[in-house]
């Protein structure tokens, strides 16, 4: 009998947690920057197309952006290239690389290990690495979040963007990219 009661209470825990868990993914930052993402992008017809969170994401959704024009790259290309690229403009990338832990700019040897990690591990990408790659690619690469206007990465480059959505709140862990694509309901439209 106290094995049940045991397992009633922890049953009742467990439903409780849920519930607390529904009220935050209704109320929560990720639910409101959802919202506002789709709104932002339901207005140019266009929804969020996931991409795995697992490091790769920002080269993830490059590398579904490309596919849309007929462009194979894949991820470890793109790693592979980000590096080399950036490794071959230093000056236009080191300034903006800091030791977290002196504050200090990055000295030759972490910088390499900075481009040597963007080939050999999941680290993340950002703007830094965004920028190589609109050199790289000569086109401009459109990142929309929930809470500020549009950036455009590239911006000299004559070209359609590649368009991205970068998510602050997407998963525990935190910020994500994302690819978009075509509503469904408009991409049918389009072929009548």
């Amino acid at each position: 009998m106290i094995f049940k009661d045991k397992k009633a209470a922890l049953e009742k825990e467990r439903e409780e947690r849920i519930a607390e868990a529904e009220i935050e993914n209704l109320t929560g930052a990720r639910h409101v920057e959802s919202e506002k993402l789709a709104q932002i992008l339901a207005a140019r017809q266009l929804e969020i197309k996931q991409i795995p969170s697992d490091g790769h994401c920002m080269y993830r959704a490059i590398e579904d952006q490309l596919k849309e024009q007929d462009c194979s790259l894949t991820v470890a290309a793109l790693r592979c290239q980000t590096a080399d690229y950036m490794q071959s403009h230093v000056e236009d990338f080191l300034p903006f690389l800091t030791n977290p832990n002196t504050g200090d700019m990055y000295t030759s040897e972490e910088f390499g290990k900075y481009c040597d990690d963007i080939i050999n591990t999941a680290s993340w990408g950002g703007q830094l690495e965004l920028r190589a790659l609109s050199h790289i690619l000569r086109t401009p690469i459109e990142i929309i979040q929930a809470d500020s206007p549009p950036l455009v990465v590239g911006e000299e480059y004559p070209k359609n963007p590649l368009i991205l959505v970068y998510m602050r709140h997407a998963y525990g862990l935190g910020e994500h990219y994302s690819s978009v694509k075509r509503l469904a309901n408009t991409a049918s439209e389009n072929c009548s």
